[in-house]
Protein backbone atom coordinates (compact mmCIF):
# COMPACT_ATOMS: atom_id res chain seq x y z
CA UNK A 1 0.00 0.00 0.00
CA UNK A 2 1.37 3.47 -0.81
CA UNK A 3 1.47 5.69 2.15
CA UNK A 4 2.96 8.86 0.71
CA UNK A 5 4.42 10.33 -2.60
CA UNK A 6 7.07 13.39 -3.06
CA UNK A 7 5.61 15.72 -5.32
CA UNK A 8 6.54 19.20 -6.47
CA UNK A 9 4.13 22.69 -7.41
CA UNK A 10 4.73 22.81 -10.81
CA UNK A 11 5.48 26.49 -11.08
CA UNK A 12 7.65 26.90 -8.28
CA UNK A 13 9.51 23.81 -7.91
CA UNK A 14 8.50 23.54 -4.15
CA UNK A 15 8.53 20.01 -2.73
CA UNK A 16 6.01 18.67 -0.77
CA UNK A 17 4.36 14.83 0.29
CA UNK A 18 0.84 13.75 -0.22
CA UNK A 19 -0.16 11.23 2.66
CA UNK A 20 -2.75 8.87 1.82
CA UNK A 21 -3.31 8.38 5.65
CA UNK A 22 -4.37 10.78 8.44
CA UNK A 23 -5.10 10.43 12.10
CA UNK A 24 -3.91 8.21 14.21
CA UNK A 25 -2.35 5.86 11.26
CA UNK A 26 -0.39 9.24 10.66
CA UNK A 27 1.05 10.63 13.69
CA UNK A 28 1.97 6.49 14.24
CA UNK A 29 3.73 6.16 11.29
CA UNK A 30 7.88 6.92 11.93
CA UNK A 31 8.19 7.63 7.95
CA UNK A 32 5.74 10.17 8.08
CA UNK A 33 5.28 11.25 12.26
CA UNK A 34 6.50 15.24 12.33
CA UNK A 35 5.34 14.71 16.31
CA UNK A 36 5.30 17.86 17.63
CA UNK A 37 6.65 19.74 14.52
CA UNK A 38 3.03 19.06 12.79
CA UNK A 39 1.89 22.79 12.02
CA UNK A 40 -1.91 23.86 12.81
CA UNK A 41 -3.04 23.70 9.55
CA UNK A 42 -2.02 20.38 9.27
CA UNK A 43 -3.51 19.44 12.11
CA UNK A 44 -7.06 20.05 11.19
CA UNK A 45 -6.56 18.91 7.35
CA UNK A 46 -5.00 15.36 8.82
CA UNK A 47 -7.24 14.60 11.67
CA UNK A 48 -4.65 15.15 13.84
CA UNK A 49 -6.10 18.13 16.22
CA UNK A 50 -6.35 16.30 19.52
CA UNK A 51 -4.07 13.90 18.83
CA UNK A 52 -0.70 15.88 19.54
CA UNK A 53 0.01 18.72 22.34
CA UNK A 54 -1.46 21.81 21.15
CA UNK A 55 2.04 23.66 21.03
CA UNK A 56 3.82 23.38 17.45
CA UNK A 57 7.25 22.84 18.47
CA UNK A 58 10.14 24.08 16.17
CA UNK A 59 12.19 21.34 14.50
CA UNK A 60 15.39 23.17 16.55
CA UNK A 61 13.34 22.51 19.88
CA UNK A 62 12.38 19.21 19.09
CA UNK A 63 15.84 18.04 18.40
CA UNK A 64 16.79 19.60 21.68
CA UNK A 65 14.39 17.52 23.20
CA UNK A 66 15.53 14.39 21.52
CA UNK A 67 19.80 14.91 22.47
CA UNK A 68 18.37 16.04 26.12
CA UNK A 69 16.58 11.88 26.31
CA UNK A 70 19.66 10.97 24.84
CA UNK A 71 22.09 12.42 27.10
CA UNK A 72 20.28 11.07 30.17
CA UNK A 73 20.55 7.77 29.34
CA UNK A 74 23.50 6.22 31.79
CA UNK A 75 25.60 3.18 29.17
CA UNK A 76 25.77 2.89 25.77
CA UNK A 77 23.14 0.33 25.83
CA UNK A 78 20.51 3.06 27.03
CA UNK A 79 21.73 5.62 24.65
CA UNK A 80 21.45 2.81 21.76
CA UNK A 81 17.48 1.90 23.30
CA UNK A 82 16.96 5.99 23.67
CA UNK A 83 17.88 6.43 19.96
CA UNK A 84 16.14 3.28 18.27
CA UNK A 85 13.23 4.00 20.35
CA UNK A 86 13.52 7.58 18.61
CA UNK A 87 14.06 5.50 15.17
CA UNK A 88 10.95 3.68 15.72
CA UNK A 89 8.52 6.81 16.22
CA UNK A 90 10.02 9.43 13.95
CA UNK A 91 12.99 9.06 11.39
CA UNK A 92 13.00 12.60 10.35
CA UNK A 93 14.03 13.52 13.87
CA UNK A 94 16.05 10.31 14.28
CA UNK A 95 18.74 11.42 11.19
CA UNK A 96 17.84 14.99 11.70
CA UNK A 97 19.88 14.43 15.38
CA UNK A 98 22.11 11.12 14.06
CA UNK A 99 23.57 13.80 11.08
CA UNK A 100 24.25 16.35 13.90
CA UNK A 101 26.42 14.42 16.09
CA UNK A 102 27.95 12.06 14.10
CA UNK A 103 31.30 11.35 15.54
CA UNK A 104 29.14 10.76 18.53
CA UNK A 105 26.70 8.77 17.85
CA UNK A 106 28.08 6.28 15.22
CA UNK A 107 29.88 4.34 17.80
CA UNK A 108 26.00 4.09 19.27
CA UNK A 109 24.26 2.74 16.66
CA UNK A 110 26.94 0.81 14.57
CA UNK A 111 30.33 -0.25 16.12
CA UNK A 112 31.14 -0.92 18.92
CA UNK A 113 27.94 -0.65 20.81
CA UNK A 114 25.92 -2.67 18.17
CA UNK A 115 28.28 -5.62 18.92
CA UNK A 116 26.72 -5.84 22.69
CA UNK A 117 23.31 -5.36 20.96
CA UNK A 118 23.62 -7.99 19.68
CA UNK A 119 24.27 -10.10 22.24
CA UNK A 120 21.73 -9.06 24.25
CA UNK A 121 19.31 -8.58 21.41
CA UNK A 122 16.58 -11.11 22.62
CA UNK A 123 16.51 -9.61 26.06
CA UNK A 124 16.21 -6.04 25.22
CA UNK A 125 13.89 -6.61 22.28
CA UNK A 126 11.49 -3.83 21.72
CA UNK A 127 9.61 -4.11 18.48
CA UNK A 128 10.57 -5.46 15.10
CA UNK A 129 12.40 -3.40 12.02
CA UNK A 130 12.95 -4.44 8.73
CA UNK A 131 11.90 -8.72 7.56
CA UNK A 132 12.64 -12.01 9.00
CA UNK A 133 13.47 -14.62 6.95
CA UNK A 134 13.67 -17.91 8.31
CA UNK A 135 14.43 -21.95 7.61
CA UNK A 136 10.53 -21.98 8.48
CA UNK A 137 9.36 -20.07 4.97
CA UNK A 138 11.31 -22.53 2.83
CA UNK A 139 8.80 -22.31 -0.23
CA UNK A 140 6.95 -19.01 0.44
CA UNK A 141 9.91 -16.84 0.97
CA UNK A 142 8.24 -14.32 -1.81
CA UNK A 143 5.22 -13.89 0.03
CA UNK A 144 7.03 -13.07 3.52
CA UNK A 145 8.98 -10.46 1.79
CA UNK A 146 5.88 -9.20 0.17
CA UNK A 147 4.31 -8.86 3.62
CA UNK A 148 6.76 -6.06 3.74
CA UNK A 149 6.49 -4.36 0.85
CA UNK A 150 8.57 -0.72 0.21
CA UNK A 151 7.74 0.97 -2.53
CA UNK A 152 11.47 1.87 -4.96
CA UNK A 153 13.42 0.16 -1.89
CA UNK A 154 16.64 0.96 -3.24
CA UNK A 155 19.38 -0.71 -0.76
CA UNK A 156 18.82 -4.11 1.56
CA UNK A 157 21.48 -5.16 4.06
CA UNK A 158 21.22 -9.10 4.63
CA UNK A 159 22.82 -11.01 7.46
CA UNK A 160 23.09 -14.42 8.29
CA UNK A 161 24.41 -13.74 11.92
CA UNK A 162 27.57 -16.09 11.56
CA UNK A 163 30.18 -13.64 12.22
CA UNK A 164 28.88 -10.74 13.60
CA UNK A 165 31.92 -8.58 14.09
CA UNK A 166 34.72 -10.76 16.16
CA UNK A 167 31.96 -12.25 18.59
CA UNK A 168 30.83 -14.57 15.47
CA UNK A 169 27.36 -16.54 16.03
CA UNK A 170 24.57 -14.36 17.11
CA UNK A 171 21.57 -16.23 15.92
CA UNK A 172 18.90 -13.63 15.28
CA UNK A 173 20.46 -11.24 17.25
CA UNK A 174 22.36 -9.87 13.78
CA UNK A 175 19.49 -8.10 12.90
CA UNK A 176 21.40 -5.05 14.61
CA UNK A 177 24.00 -5.49 12.16
CA UNK A 178 21.68 -4.86 9.40
CA UNK A 179 19.68 -1.90 10.97
CA UNK A 180 23.09 -0.34 12.11
CA UNK A 181 24.49 -0.51 8.22
CA UNK A 182 21.06 0.65 7.18
CA UNK A 183 21.77 3.83 9.47
CA UNK A 184 24.84 4.36 7.53
CA UNK A 185 23.45 4.46 4.62
CA UNK A 186 20.65 7.31 5.41
CA UNK A 187 22.92 9.08 7.55
CA UNK A 188 25.75 8.84 5.37
CA UNK A 189 24.71 8.38 1.57
CA UNK A 190 20.69 10.07 2.12
CA UNK A 191 19.05 6.85 1.31
CA UNK A 192 15.77 7.22 1.81
CA UNK A 193 14.72 5.16 5.29
CA UNK A 194 11.54 4.31 3.53
CA UNK A 195 13.32 2.98 0.68
CA UNK A 196 15.86 1.14 2.92
CA UNK A 197 15.21 -2.56 4.26
CA UNK A 198 17.31 -4.73 7.15
CA UNK A 199 17.07 -8.67 6.34
CA UNK A 200 17.83 -10.99 8.85
CA UNK A 201 18.37 -14.56 6.65
CA UNK A 202 17.76 -16.83 10.22
CA UNK A 203 18.91 -20.30 9.17
CA UNK A 204 19.57 -21.32 12.57
CA UNK A 205 22.79 -20.91 15.28
CA UNK A 206 25.18 -23.24 16.43
CA UNK A 207 25.36 -21.15 19.67
CA UNK A 208 24.83 -23.22 22.06
CA UNK A 209 24.18 -20.93 24.92
CA UNK A 210 21.74 -18.82 22.97
CA UNK A 211 20.28 -22.31 22.02
CA UNK A 212 19.95 -22.67 25.79
CA UNK A 213 18.09 -19.14 26.30
CA UNK A 214 14.43 -19.52 27.04
CA UNK A 215 13.94 -15.50 25.86
CA UNK A 216 15.30 -16.41 22.42
CA UNK A 217 13.60 -15.25 19.48
CA UNK A 218 15.41 -17.18 16.86
CA UNK A 219 15.20 -20.60 15.30
CA UNK A 220 16.48 -22.90 17.68
CA UNK A 221 17.93 -25.37 15.71
CA UNK A 222 21.42 -25.76 14.15
CA UNK A 223 22.16 -23.91 11.38
CA UNK A 224 21.69 -24.92 7.92
CA UNK A 225 24.99 -26.15 5.92
CA UNK A 226 25.23 -27.14 2.29
CA UNK A 227 22.62 -27.48 -0.26
CA UNK A 228 19.73 -27.22 2.06
CA UNK A 229 21.65 -23.24 3.21
CA UNK A 230 22.35 -22.35 -0.71
CA UNK A 231 18.72 -23.77 -1.97
CA UNK A 232 17.06 -21.75 0.43
CA UNK A 233 19.61 -18.42 0.08
CA UNK A 234 18.30 -19.24 -3.66
CA UNK A 235 15.09 -18.93 -3.34
CA UNK A 236 15.40 -15.79 -1.01
CA UNK A 237 17.73 -14.01 -3.98
CA UNK A 238 14.75 -15.33 -6.84
CA UNK A 239 12.29 -13.37 -4.33
CA UNK A 240 14.28 -10.15 -4.06
CA UNK A 241 14.84 -10.02 -7.74
CA UNK A 242 10.65 -10.60 -8.07
CA UNK A 243 9.92 -8.35 -5.35
CA UNK A 244 12.35 -5.45 -5.48
CA UNK A 245 13.84 -5.60 -8.41
CA UNK A 246 16.62 -2.84 -9.33
CA UNK A 247 17.72 -2.88 -5.14
CA UNK A 248 21.49 -3.50 -4.20
CA UNK A 249 22.04 -6.12 -1.55
CA UNK A 250 25.15 -5.60 0.97
CA UNK A 251 25.74 -8.99 2.01
CA UNK A 252 26.95 -8.43 5.60
CA UNK A 253 29.11 -10.52 8.23
CA UNK A 254 28.47 -14.17 6.62
CA UNK A 255 31.07 -16.45 8.33
CA UNK A 256 34.36 -16.98 5.74
CA UNK A 257 33.24 -20.60 4.77
CA UNK A 258 30.41 -18.65 3.14
CA UNK A 259 31.42 -15.16 2.45
CA UNK A 260 33.06 -15.69 -0.74
CA UNK A 261 30.94 -18.53 -1.99
CA UNK A 262 27.95 -16.26 -1.56
CA UNK A 263 29.51 -13.36 -3.55
CA UNK A 264 30.37 -15.01 -6.49
CA UNK A 265 27.60 -17.11 -7.02
CA UNK A 266 25.16 -13.99 -7.16
CA UNK A 267 27.15 -11.23 -7.99
CA UNK A 268 26.11 -11.44 -11.26
CA UNK A 269 22.78 -12.22 -10.92
CA UNK A 270 21.46 -9.63 -8.23
CA UNK A 271 23.27 -6.07 -8.04
CA UNK A 272 25.23 -6.89 -4.64
CA UNK A 273 28.65 -6.91 -2.40
CA UNK A 274 29.97 -8.25 0.53
CA UNK A 275 31.03 -5.33 2.52
CA UNK A 276 33.72 -7.36 4.85
CA UNK A 277 35.25 -8.53 1.79
CA UNK A 278 35.38 -5.65 -0.81
CA UNK A 279 34.31 -2.67 1.71
CA UNK A 280 37.12 -3.30 4.00
CA UNK A 281 39.56 -4.08 1.14
CA UNK A 282 38.43 -0.19 -0.74
CA UNK A 283 38.81 1.57 3.00
CA UNK A 284 42.64 -0.10 3.46
CA UNK A 285 43.62 0.38 0.26
CA UNK A 286 42.41 4.02 1.12
CA UNK A 287 44.63 4.28 4.07
CA UNK A 288 47.29 3.00 2.36
CA UNK A 289 47.33 5.66 -0.63
CA UNK A 290 46.92 8.20 2.21
CA UNK A 291 49.57 7.07 4.41
CA UNK A 292 52.15 5.96 1.89
CA UNK A 293 51.73 9.65 0.79
CA UNK A 294 52.46 10.64 4.37
CA UNK A 295 55.86 9.16 4.56
CA UNK A 296 57.03 9.94 1.07
CA UNK A 297 56.96 6.04 0.04
CA UNK A 298 55.57 4.37 -3.31
CA UNK A 299 53.38 1.00 -4.07
CA UNK A 300 56.61 -0.52 -5.48
CA UNK A 301 58.58 0.27 -2.30
CA UNK A 302 55.76 -1.96 -0.25
CA UNK A 303 55.99 -5.39 1.99
CA UNK A 304 52.51 -5.70 3.36
CA UNK A 305 51.84 -8.64 5.98
CA UNK A 306 47.84 -8.92 6.82
CA UNK A 307 47.56 -10.42 9.93
CA UNK A 308 44.40 -12.36 10.03
CA UNK A 309 42.81 -14.34 7.20
CA UNK A 310 39.36 -14.59 6.97
CA UNK A 311 37.12 -12.98 5.02
CA UNK A 312 37.68 -9.35 5.41
CA UNK A 313 41.73 -10.63 5.63
CA UNK A 314 41.55 -12.22 2.09
CA UNK A 315 39.67 -9.14 0.78
CA UNK A 316 42.36 -6.45 1.90
CA UNK A 317 44.63 -9.15 0.68
CA UNK A 318 43.66 -9.35 -2.74
CA UNK A 319 42.67 -5.53 -3.10
CA UNK A 320 46.33 -4.59 -2.31
CA UNK A 321 47.52 -7.33 -4.80
CA UNK A 322 45.44 -5.84 -7.42
CA UNK A 323 46.78 -2.38 -6.59
CA UNK A 324 49.94 -3.14 -6.16
CA UNK A 325 49.47 -4.81 -10.41
CA UNK A 326 47.80 -1.66 -11.12
CA UNK A 327 51.20 0.89 -10.11
CA UNK A 328 53.40 -2.34 -11.97
CA UNK A 329 54.48 -4.86 -9.75
CA UNK A 330 54.81 -7.83 -12.26
CA UNK A 331 52.32 -10.40 -11.07
CA UNK A 332 55.11 -12.98 -9.86
CA UNK A 333 55.75 -10.48 -7.24
CA UNK A 334 52.15 -10.29 -6.22
CA UNK A 335 52.01 -13.30 -3.55
CA UNK A 336 55.56 -12.27 -2.25
CA UNK A 337 55.02 -8.53 -1.23
CA UNK A 338 51.33 -9.52 0.57
CA UNK A 339 51.70 -12.01 3.07
CA UNK A 340 48.65 -13.08 5.26
CA UNK A 341 48.54 -14.94 8.32
CA UNK A 342 45.82 -17.06 10.27
CA UNK A 343 45.45 -19.05 13.31
CA UNK A 344 48.23 -21.63 11.58
CA UNK A 345 50.75 -19.00 10.47
CA UNK A 346 51.90 -17.92 7.63
CA UNK A 347 49.88 -18.95 4.90
CA UNK A 348 51.91 -20.54 2.32
CA UNK A 349 50.98 -21.82 -1.32
CA UNK A 350 52.48 -25.44 -0.34
CA UNK A 351 49.99 -26.14 2.86
CA UNK A 352 48.26 -29.06 2.32
CA UNK A 353 44.63 -28.86 1.65
CA UNK A 354 44.46 -25.48 0.64
CA UNK A 355 41.19 -23.90 -1.23
CA UNK A 356 39.14 -21.50 -2.22
CA UNK A 357 40.49 -17.81 -1.35
CA UNK A 358 43.33 -19.09 0.77
CA UNK A 359 44.79 -20.52 -2.59
CA UNK A 360 44.47 -17.25 -3.91
CA UNK A 361 46.10 -15.25 -1.58
CA UNK A 362 48.72 -17.61 -0.63
CA UNK A 363 52.62 -16.84 0.11
CA UNK A 364 55.15 -18.43 -2.62
CA UNK A 365 56.88 -21.01 -0.51
CA UNK A 366 60.64 -20.10 -2.38
CA UNK A 367 60.33 -17.28 0.01
CA UNK A 368 60.93 -18.66 3.80
CA UNK A 369 63.41 -20.87 1.97
CA UNK A 370 66.47 -18.98 3.54
CA UNK A 371 64.63 -17.80 6.54
CA UNK A 372 66.88 -19.58 9.29
CA UNK A 373 65.89 -20.61 12.47
CA UNK A 374 62.04 -19.43 11.37
CA UNK A 375 59.34 -22.65 11.91
CA UNK A 376 57.36 -24.28 9.64
CA UNK A 377 54.86 -21.86 9.02
CA UNK A 378 56.68 -19.40 10.85
CA UNK A 379 54.39 -16.94 12.55
CA UNK A 380 53.94 -13.25 13.24
CA UNK A 381 57.33 -12.67 14.58
CA UNK A 382 59.02 -14.45 12.54
CA UNK A 383 57.43 -12.92 9.56
CA UNK A 384 58.15 -9.13 11.03
CA UNK A 385 61.85 -11.00 11.76
CA UNK A 386 62.66 -12.13 8.43
CA UNK A 387 60.20 -10.50 5.94
CA UNK A 388 61.29 -6.78 6.99
CA UNK A 389 57.61 -5.58 5.75
CA UNK A 390 57.17 -1.99 6.05
CA UNK A 391 52.93 -2.14 6.76
CA UNK A 392 51.34 -4.16 9.16
CA UNK A 393 47.26 -4.61 8.88
CA UNK A 394 45.07 -6.31 11.93
CA UNK A 395 42.02 -8.03 10.77
CA UNK A 396 42.47 -10.92 13.16
CA UNK A 397 39.94 -10.24 16.06
CA UNK A 398 42.89 -11.00 18.31
CA UNK A 399 43.36 -8.18 21.02
CA UNK A 400 47.18 -7.09 21.55
CA UNK A 401 48.26 -9.19 19.18
CA UNK A 402 50.91 -6.57 17.75
CA UNK A 403 52.71 -7.02 20.77
CA UNK A 404 55.76 -4.20 22.03
CA UNK A 405 58.27 -6.56 20.52
CA UNK A 406 56.63 -7.18 16.90
CA UNK A 407 55.90 -3.45 16.71
CA UNK A 408 59.97 -2.63 17.70
CA UNK A 409 61.08 -5.29 14.96
CA UNK A 410 58.78 -3.61 12.61
CA UNK A 411 60.64 -0.45 12.78
CA UNK A 412 63.82 -1.80 12.31
CA UNK A 413 62.93 -3.23 9.02
CA UNK A 414 61.25 0.30 7.92
CA UNK A 415 61.82 4.01 9.83
CA UNK A 416 58.51 4.74 9.49
CA UNK A 417 56.00 1.63 9.45
CA UNK A 418 52.31 1.99 8.46
CA UNK A 419 50.67 -0.20 11.21
CA UNK A 420 46.81 -0.22 10.99
CA UNK A 421 44.92 -2.49 13.46
CA UNK A 422 41.62 -3.08 12.05
CA UNK A 423 39.64 -5.36 14.22
CA UNK A 424 36.35 -4.44 15.99
CA UNK A 425 34.78 -3.99 17.92
CA UNK A 426 37.21 -1.73 19.69
CA UNK A 427 37.89 -4.85 22.50
CA UNK A 428 39.55 -7.29 19.62
CA UNK A 429 41.99 -4.39 18.64
CA UNK A 430 45.17 -5.90 17.77
CA UNK A 431 46.90 -2.87 19.60
CA UNK A 432 46.31 0.66 21.06
CA UNK A 433 47.01 3.87 18.84
CA UNK A 434 48.97 4.67 22.26
CA UNK A 435 51.30 2.12 22.52
CA UNK A 436 52.02 2.07 18.61
CA UNK A 437 53.11 5.55 18.73
CA UNK A 438 55.11 5.16 21.76
CA UNK A 439 56.60 1.77 20.65
CA UNK A 440 57.71 3.61 18.18
CA UNK A 441 58.48 7.10 19.39
CA UNK A 442 55.88 8.54 17.30
CA UNK A 443 57.44 6.82 13.78
CA UNK A 444 54.42 5.11 13.13
CA UNK A 445 51.52 6.02 10.54
CA UNK A 446 48.40 4.60 12.31
CA UNK A 447 44.86 3.97 11.68
CA UNK A 448 42.28 1.84 13.54
CA UNK A 449 39.17 -0.21 12.49
CA UNK A 450 37.26 1.30 15.44
CA UNK A 451 37.54 4.55 17.42
CA UNK A 452 39.97 5.53 19.70
CA UNK A 453 40.69 9.01 21.69
CA UNK A 454 43.41 10.95 20.19
CA UNK A 455 46.84 11.03 21.34
CA UNK A 456 49.48 13.19 22.33
CA UNK A 457 53.38 12.14 22.15
CA UNK A 458 56.23 14.40 22.58
CA UNK A 459 54.82 17.79 21.31
CA UNK A 460 52.52 16.38 18.57
CA UNK A 461 49.04 16.11 18.97
CA UNK A 462 48.05 12.94 16.74
CA UNK A 463 44.37 12.36 15.44
CA UNK A 464 43.97 8.58 15.28
CA UNK A 465 41.89 8.17 11.81
CA UNK A 466 38.69 5.44 12.13
CA UNK A 467 39.15 3.19 8.71
CA UNK A 468 35.46 2.42 8.82
CA UNK A 469 33.59 1.12 6.36
CA UNK A 470 31.11 3.48 6.66
CA UNK A 471 33.31 5.51 4.48
CA UNK A 472 33.04 3.33 1.85
CA UNK A 473 29.62 1.29 1.49
CA UNK A 474 27.48 4.10 1.73
CA UNK A 475 28.45 5.40 -1.60
CA UNK A 476 28.74 2.58 -3.03
CA UNK A 477 25.02 1.88 -2.89
CA UNK A 478 24.24 5.61 -3.83
CA UNK A 479 25.87 5.48 -7.24
CA UNK A 480 25.91 2.19 -7.80
CA UNK A 481 21.69 2.61 -7.47
CA UNK A 482 21.86 6.04 -8.70
CA UNK A 483 23.26 5.31 -12.59
CA UNK A 484 21.15 1.86 -12.07
CA UNK A 485 24.37 -0.50 -12.52
CA UNK A 486 23.68 -4.20 -13.99
CA UNK A 487 26.63 -5.64 -11.04
CA UNK A 488 29.76 -4.30 -9.16
CA UNK A 489 33.16 -5.10 -10.64
CA UNK A 490 36.28 -4.44 -8.39
CA UNK A 491 36.53 -1.53 -10.21
CA UNK A 492 33.87 0.40 -8.98
CA UNK A 493 35.71 -0.54 -5.36
CA UNK A 494 39.14 0.96 -6.41
CA UNK A 495 37.39 4.06 -7.94
CA UNK A 496 35.77 4.22 -3.93
CA UNK A 497 38.98 3.76 -2.32
CA UNK A 498 40.44 6.33 -4.83
CA UNK A 499 37.57 8.87 -3.75
CA UNK A 500 38.34 8.30 0.07
CA UNK A 501 41.98 8.51 -0.47
CA UNK A 502 42.02 11.76 -2.09
CA UNK A 503 39.20 13.74 0.35
CA UNK A 504 40.50 16.75 1.64
CA UNK A 505 41.02 16.42 5.29
CA UNK A 506 44.02 17.99 7.65
CA UNK A 507 47.66 17.71 6.96
CA UNK A 508 51.01 17.86 8.61
CA UNK A 509 52.13 16.05 11.58
CA UNK A 510 49.67 13.81 13.77
CA UNK A 511 47.17 14.40 10.94
CA UNK A 512 44.68 11.09 10.43
CA UNK A 513 44.78 9.00 7.49
CA UNK A 514 41.16 8.89 7.07
CA UNK A 515 38.38 11.30 7.13
CA UNK A 516 36.23 11.74 10.57
CA UNK A 517 33.14 10.46 10.58
CA UNK A 518 31.81 13.95 10.88
CA UNK A 519 32.84 14.87 7.28
CA UNK A 520 30.51 11.29 5.98
CA UNK A 521 28.15 12.94 4.05
CA UNK A 522 30.61 14.29 2.10
CA UNK A 523 32.25 11.68 1.64
CA UNK A 524 29.51 9.19 0.42
CA UNK A 525 28.87 12.00 -2.63
CA UNK A 526 32.37 12.06 -3.24
CA UNK A 527 32.61 8.27 -3.20
CA UNK A 528 29.06 7.98 -5.24
CA UNK A 529 30.01 10.30 -8.15
CA UNK A 530 33.38 8.54 -8.28
CA UNK A 531 31.70 4.92 -8.27
CA UNK A 532 28.59 5.95 -10.52
CA UNK A 533 30.93 7.60 -12.86
CA UNK A 534 33.10 4.20 -13.26
CA UNK A 535 30.74 1.75 -13.38
CA UNK A 536 29.36 3.98 -16.48
CA UNK A 537 32.58 4.23 -17.93
CA UNK A 538 33.14 0.06 -17.58
CA UNK A 539 29.71 -0.49 -19.31
CA UNK A 540 28.55 -1.95 -16.46
CA UNK A 541 26.30 0.86 -15.97
CA UNK A 542 24.00 2.49 -18.91
CA UNK A 543 25.87 5.25 -20.72
CA UNK A 544 24.64 8.47 -19.17
CA UNK A 545 27.06 11.90 -18.96
CA UNK A 546 29.07 12.84 -15.59
CA UNK A 547 26.55 15.87 -15.24
CA UNK A 548 23.75 13.08 -15.15
CA UNK A 549 25.65 11.22 -13.15
CA UNK A 550 25.81 14.17 -10.56
CA UNK A 551 22.51 15.19 -11.06
CA UNK A 552 20.94 11.70 -10.68
CA UNK A 553 23.07 11.34 -7.21
CA UNK A 554 21.71 14.63 -5.82
CA UNK A 555 18.23 13.33 -6.75
CA UNK A 556 18.77 10.54 -5.03
CA UNK A 557 19.79 12.35 -1.90
CA UNK A 558 17.40 12.66 0.82
CA UNK A 559 17.63 15.42 3.73
CA UNK A 560 16.46 14.87 7.37
CA UNK A 561 13.98 17.78 6.82
CA UNK A 562 9.75 17.83 7.16
CA UNK A 563 8.42 18.78 3.90
CA UNK A 564 5.03 20.50 4.01
CA UNK A 565 2.17 17.58 3.68
CA UNK A 566 -1.18 17.52 1.68
CA UNK A 567 -4.14 15.07 2.11
CA UNK A 568 -4.41 12.91 -1.12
Amino acid sequence: MVRFEERKVPVTGEKYVTVFGSGTALRDDPILNKGTCFPEAERDALGLRGLLPPDVATPEEQEERAYGHYRRATDDIQRYLTLAALQDRNETLFYRLLSHHLEEMVPIVYTPTVGKVCEQYSHIYRRPRGVYVSSRDRGRIAEVLSNQRREGCRVIVITDNEAILGIGDQGVGGMGIAIGKLALYTAGAGIHPARALPLDFDVGTDNAALLDDPLYLGVREPRLKGEAYFSLLDELVEAILSIYPGALVQWEDFAKHNAFRVLERYRRRLLSFNDDIQGTGAVVVAGMRRALARVGRHWGDERIVLYGAGAAGAGCALALRATLREQGVPESELNRRVLCLDSRGLVLADRPGLEGEKRDIAADPALVTDWLGAPSPPGLLDVIEHFRPTALLGVSGQPGAFTEQVVRWMQVGCERPIILPLSNPTSLCEATPENLLRWTHGAAVVGTGSPFPDVVHGDIHYQIGQGNNALIFPGIGLGATAVEACWLPDSAFAAAAGAVAEFPIAAGPGAPIYPPLSKLREVARQVARAVGRSLVSSGDAPHILDAEVDARIRSATWEPVYLPYRPA
